[in-house]
């Protein structure tokens, strides 16, 4: 398969690096593994995680990519149900963030090996749905269909999306199990965690119903 170079590719690294760093399921999940087990956990936690979302990116490039390729009508349907979707996922994320944060500080007893940590996180990036819809709504805006091997391009942008994911992430493990003291001991910093992620989501589920509006 050959490598296809988007046109747009620079504004896509800008849209990976704001989704990335909004805090949504799996960051949270991994300052959680900070909080409760260390540095050491967390890291492995986010391997395991961009891992997943690396995978994800590849089974929805094989499944939209030949669709997205073909059809303008399905390429702007995808937009607007995945920007609908992340509105939603925010909104979700804003309602419920006094929940999400007190789940945080409640990761169990037995610190877990560095081989589960990874598995674990590989589940949460595989089925993490902020991963989800964005790999189906984000990516297509950004994709050169004249350039064809839409596919080949869909597999690029997730593994780019991977790596910025691997050190942002890891970044954030390794800053909470600095201050893991800090964060457990206070609920309300991790609640403003989550609504700012929650934010970020609905601001990002807009763009891409305007973006789908003008392309429509």
């Amino acid at each position: 398969m050959p490598i296809v170079i988007p046109t747009r590719i620079w504004e896509y690294v800008v849209a990976a690096v704001v989704i990335i760093l909004a805090p949504g399921p799996s960051v949270l999940f991994v300052i959680a593994r900070a909080i409760a087990w260390g540095r050491a956990t967390a890291v492995a936690t986010v391997a395991g995680n961009v891992l997943g979302a690396f995978s994800l990116s590849v089974v929805v490039a094989i499944g939209l990519g030949p669709i997205l390729q073909r059809s303008h009508i399905a390429f702007t349907s995808v937009q607007f149900l995945g920007g609908s979707y992340l509105i939603y996922l925010g909104i979700d994320a804003i309602r419920h963030s006094q929940i999400h944060a007190s789940d945080m500080t409640s990761q169990g007893e037995i610190r877990p090996s560095k081989f589960k940590s990874a598995r674990d996180g590989f589940w949460v990036g595989a089925l993490n749905p902020k991963g989800m819809v964005f790999f189906a709504a984000i990516l297509p805006q950004f994709i050169d269909r004249s350039r064809g091997h839409v596919t080949s391009q869909l597999i690029l942008m997730g593994a780019i999306f991977a790596v910025i994911a691997f050190f942002s992430d890891g970044g954030w493990g390794v800053l909470a199990g600095t201050i893991r003291n800090w964060l457990a001991t206070e609920i309300k910093r991790l609640v403003r965690m989550r609504v700012t992620g929650g934010t970020v989501m609905i601001l990002l589920g807009l763009f891409t119903l305007i973006s789908a509006v003008r392309q429509a």
